[in-house]
């Protein structure tokens, strides 16, 4: 009897692997063992880089509110602090995007922030 290798199954593997590559430069899309170390170590960063996305996200919004809250004389941890005693339940990207495109609703935002902390 001749011996059963379970080549479609194997070819599949091997084809979805490769098909995983495509678009990586030279043996990296070719060959199957270059092709796997790469796929691999593609998929570990995008995870990883995902999670950055969001850390670098936060910080932008950080500086930017930061930078509009000097402007009022006033630094961004104190500008937090004033607004969570005052009980404003906007996050960090709201007050941004208000700071950018609104400056005069976040004036009145740092006014109150600033009257919550006197």
């Amino acid at each position: 009897m001749p011996r059963a290798t379970n080549a479609p199954a194997s070819r599949r593997r091997r084809k979805r692997r490769l098909e995983l590559a495509k678009g990586f430069r030279g043996s990296r899309s070719k060959l199957f063992r270059q092709a796997t170390e790469a796929v691999d170590r593609a998929m570990v960063l995008a995870t990883r880089h995902r999670k950055d996305k969001k850390r670098e996200y936060r910080a932008l919004w950080v500086v930017r509110l930061s930078a509009a809250a000097r402007e009022h004389g006033l630094p961004y941890n104190r500008l937090i602090e004033g607004l969570t005693k005052a009980n404003v339940a906007l996050n960090r990207k709201m007050l941004s995007e208000i700071a950018i495109h609104d400056p005069q609703g976040f004036a009145s935002l740092v006014a109150q922030a600033k009257a919550s902390l006197a």
